[in-house]
Order: C-alpha cells, then structure tokens, then sequence
C-alpha cells in the first residue's frame, strides 16, 4: 500500500526557512517522479517543484526558483523541500505526489500518490 506522509510545516516569518519532509512507504522511491504541490485557500492547487527519477532532475515553479530545494534520501524513502527566503504568499498547504508512469518529471502530469498535506503559514 503506497502512502505518503508530510510533516515540517509550521509558522514562519517572512524571510525565514522550512524543510518539509515526506516519507514514503509501500514502493521504491527510486523508480517513481516525485513532486511537491501546494495550494492556497481559494486558489487552485499549484505545482512546486518535482524531481525525475531517471536522472534526478528538478524542476522548479518560477513562483518558488531560486528560493526552494528538492531532494531525496533513496535510503531513508524520504523526500524533501528545503524552502528559504519564505513569503507571505508561500502560504499554502502543502502536499507531496508520486508518479509511478514515467521517468522525467513535469508539474502538469498525472500523478496518483498523495500525501494528506502539511500547512505552512508565512506572516509575521
């Protein structure tokens, strides 16, 4: 059974950081896309970043680059987003997905793993 669990959101000043983190279970995280979505009260959901698992590229929001990290720990089944320079309109929830169909990531894919969401809230 696939599942994915976030947890490491909070709240933050504007400028501050957060790392969240996602534990995945129930499949080999190194054959799968993985991705971090996010989404606002009344917006729709957004996508962050993902990474491929093919090579392991990235891939980033213009809203988010330069300011947010994704990552991985094969060995811990663990994935991360390693978020700096934090925003008021970074508030979100947060959610990681995977996608088990294909080998490059993209943001507009289908993915059919996902976590149930940590919020993160940036004000001061």
């Amino acid at each position: 059974q696939v599942q994915l669990v976030e947890s490491g959101g909070g709240l933050v000043q504007p400028g501050g950081s957060l790392r969240l983190s996602c534990a995945a279970s129930g499949f080999t995280l190194d054959y799968y896309v993985i991705a971090w979505f996010r989404q606002a009260p009344g917006k729709e959901r957004e996508g962050v970043s993902c990474m491929s698992s093919s090579d392991g590229s990235t891939y980033y929001a213009d809203s988010v680059k330069g300011r947010f990290t994704i990552s991985k720990d094969n060995s811990k089944s663990r994935v991360y987003l390693q978020m700096n320079n934090l925003k008021p309109e970074d508030t979100a929830a947060y959610y990681c997905a995977a996608d088990p169909y294909s080998v490059v990531c993209a943001l507009d894919h289908r993915y059919d793993y996902w976590g149930q969401g940590t919020q993160v809230t940036v004000s001061s």
